[in-house]
This record gives C-alpha cells, sequence and structure tokens, in this order.
C-alpha cells in the first residue's frame, strides 16, 4: 500500500504578524512579517522556498477577506516557485491551501511550501459596518444567499443560530454552558500577547452580553482583526536541514457542506464535519484518547461543540456536560481546547491562527498558557467547507 500523502510532509517553521483591530500596516505589510517570519523560524531562506499557496485567492469581495494573493507575495519576497497553488472558496474549508501544499510537497512538485492567510477585516468595517456581511446584502442577491438574504438573514450568525437553537432543544443544553467556549477561550487569550482581547470574561459578562441572533449573543461571534499567518511545508527528507524538530501531520480528513445542509440533511445538530473525522481517524492508529490539546474551530461557538463531537472528543450530545464550568476545557484540564483564545479571542484568522496555536503547543512554546508535556493536538476548521488535522511531534 502506496505511504499516505500527510506522513510524507512536515510543518518546519510559523509565523504571525501583529494583530490589530485595526492594525496600522497595509495587507501586504502584515503579510510579509509572518511569510518572513515563518520561513525565518524554520532556519530557511527565501530561495529555499519553491511553492506558495494562500487561502482563499485574492478578492475585493468580502470586506477584506482576502486582500492578498500568491503573485504580489511571490514579488515582493522574490520567490522562485515551481508550483503556485489556488484554494478557492469551496473544497474542505479554510484548510484546502494546507492540504493543497501536502500533495505538492508529497508529489515532488517542490521541497518546500510557504502556506499563509491575510485578513484585513478591521480595516475594512472601520470604512463600512456591512463590509462583512453575506456578500449581495445590498443588491440582487443569487445562489445560496437567495435563500436568506431577502429574509433579512444577512449574517453567518443567523443560520448558526438555528443550528445552536437546535441543539440547546435536541440535547438540554442551554447558554449557561456554551458560554463557557467564550469563558475559556478568553482565559487562555488573556495569556496569548498577540489575542485582540485579553480583558477577564466571567459567565455572567457572557451571559448578559446583547443577543445578536437568538440564542448567539455578543461573546459568541468570533472577532474582525487585520493580520497574518503563515507556515512552511517541507518534505520529510528536506525537513532535517531545518532549525525545529519537525511537526507530523499524522492524518488529514476533510468534507463540504453548505449553508442550507441541515435543511438538506434534516438535522441542524451535526455536520458534514462528521465525514472530515471518519477520514482522519480512518488515516492513524492514534485514538481521541492520545490528543494532548484541541484547536477547534470557533467562529461561531457552537462551532466548537459540533466540531468537537465530529472529531469525537465526546459523545454525541454530551457537549454541554462537557464544557459546564470549564474545567475539563481548561489548559490543565483533560482536554485542554483552543489554548491561544481561538476566534473569539484570538481573532479570526479562519483555522490558521489554531493551526500556528497547534504547532506553538507541540514545540513548547507556549508560554504562559503551554500545555504539559503536549504531544499530540487535532486541529479542525471550516463551517460550510470542512478539515482537520492530527499533528503530533516526535
Amino acid at each position: 500500500m502506496a505511504e499516505l500523502p500527510e506522513k510524507l510532509c512536515r510543518i518546519t517553521g510559523i509565523g504571525q504578524s501583529e494583530v490589530g483591530r485595526p492594525s496600522a500596516k497595509s495587507p501586504i505589510e502584515l503579510t510579509l512579517d509572518a511569510a518572513l517570519g515563518a520561513i525565518a523560524d524554520a532556519g530557511l531562506r527565501v530561495a529555499d522556498i519553491d511553492g506558495i499557496v494562500n487561502y482563499p485567492p485574492k478578492t475585493d469581495l468580502g470586506g477584506g477577506i482576502s486582500p492578498v494573493g500568491v503573485n504580489e507575495t511571490m514579488q515582493a519576497l522574490g520567490i522562485e516557485a515551481k508550483w503556485i497553488g489556488v484554494a478557492n472558496h469551496e473544497g474542505p474549508g479554510h484548510m484546502g491551501a494546507i492540504f493543497a501544499a501536502i500533495m505538492a510537497v508529497a508529489s515532488g512538485l517542490c521541497r518546500h511550501v510557504l502556506v499563509f492567510r491575510t485578513v484585513a477585516q478591521a480595516q475594512a468595517r472601520l470604512k463600512s459596518r456591512e463590509a462583512t456581511l453575506l456578500a449581495g446584502s445590498s443588491r440582487r442577491v443569487t445562489g445560496n444567499n437567495a435563500w436568506t438574504v431577502p429574509f433579512r438573514a444577512v449574517s453567518p450568525a443567523n443560520m448558526w443560530a438555528l443550528y445552536a437553537q437546535a441543539y440547546f432543544d435536541k440535547y438540554g443544553a442551554g447558554p449557561e454552558q456554551l458560554g463557557w467556549v467564550a469563558v475559556n477561550a478568553r482565559r487562555n487569550a488573556a495569556l496569548n500577547p498577540n489575542a485582540v482581547y485579553r480583558d477577564p470574561l466571567t459567565i455572567e459578562d457572557y451571559l448578559a452580553s446583547r443577543m445578536i441572533s437568538t440564542p448567539l449573543r455578543l461573546y459568541d461571534c468570533d472577532t474582525h482583526i487585520d493580520g497574518s499567518t503563515a507556515l512552511v511545508i517541507s518534505h520529510r527528507d528536506a525537513a532535517g536541514d531545518c532549525r525545529n524538530p519537525p511537526i507530523h501531520f499524522e492524518a488529514m480528513g476533510m468534507a463540504l457542506g453548505g449553508l442550507g445542509e441541515g435543511i438538506h440533511r434534516g438535522d441542524f445538530t451535526a455536520l458534514p464535519a462528521d465525514k472530515a473525522g471518519e477520514m482522519l481517524w480512518s488515516r492513524t492508529d492514534l485514538t481521541p484518547r492520545d490528543l494532548s490539546c484541541a484547536q477547534i474551530y470557533d467562529g461561531f461557538s457552537i462551532h466548537t461543540w459540533l466540531w468537537g463531537e465530529a472529531l469525537k472528543l465526546w459523545p454525541r450530545g454530551e457537549a454541554g456536560a462537557f464544557f459546564a464550568g470549564g474545567h475539563r476545557i481548561a489548559l490543565d484540564g483533560e482536554l485542554p481546547i483552543n489554548t491561544g483564545g481561538g476566534q473569539l479571542s484570538g481573532g479570526r484568522f479562519h483555522g490558521y491562527g489554531h493551526t500556528y496555536e497547534a504547532c506553538l503547543q507541540l514545540w513548547g512554546r507556549g508560554g504562559a498558557r503551554q500545555v504539559r508535556d503536549a504531544r499530540v493536538s487535532a486541529v479542525c476548521n471550516g463551517g460550510y467547507g470542512y478539515g482537520a488535522l492530527l499533528l503530533r511531534r516526535d
């Protein structure tokens, strides 16, 4: 049997720019800060990078959702790439760029790929508070948005509120339990110098916060930011030349969904992420019990519950009990979750911040938030397309 492609690849370096709300730097400056940081962290030179990809392609839509593309980044850095990747808005969620890089390296197209994610949504919202609403909300709409925007569901919060309410109704959970996703994230962000929100947040603060789309409150929603995150993915044969002990891709999994998937599936308490979880665990001998920590997508807090169940981190329907009180998910708990503050308090990198944090933990560079003897981490992201990784160190 041929070796799985992810087994041939390693993460050798990571970088992250300042994270602002907003930042005074331009998007390309933020990108270069992250990219050069990742290359230096790997102990490489720019000339060693022979592949590049970002998520998603550069676009003027979406209010700063992807203001920088591979072409200008290559030109600014002077990269001479043998492989240039494209990770579009569809496919296996935001992690598509990482999967594409793995396949390029494993197939021999290149040896060291720069993967990056840049956002400038805080800057966009300064210009217009409508900038980050669903595309087409102020004009004729087509596609999936035609079934939401005309009915004034102009934010993803409206859709994910349905999932949260359905979960509450089916399993008897409530905001008193869901709120611990946000409280735990803030508790960890307070120990992360690059997180945008670091002030204390209690469960009482959460319950008193304003309603955004019932039952989701203000602190259930992730945070628009300006910033960039990058990583270098190298072939295992080349990783030995790098500075850091390489981080292994133990397994990967993916699935595709859509805005109306709950309607089509007839169930708003689970996601197609279930398939990504099944694929992930089918490609490894490890089990959820082997995890040291988990960096779980939190575009909205309900994502963390649904993704956790997709990865079989707790039994279906028991997220409320698992999160209640925040003890089992704390840094010294049974399964530390979103150790850097996630997107709720750390800032919205669409999962790339989660990958960055997982690497910090596995390299023992988490500082005051370091999980003891972290050896294996799950990383997952996506609310419409779904991607999951299992990362480990030797």
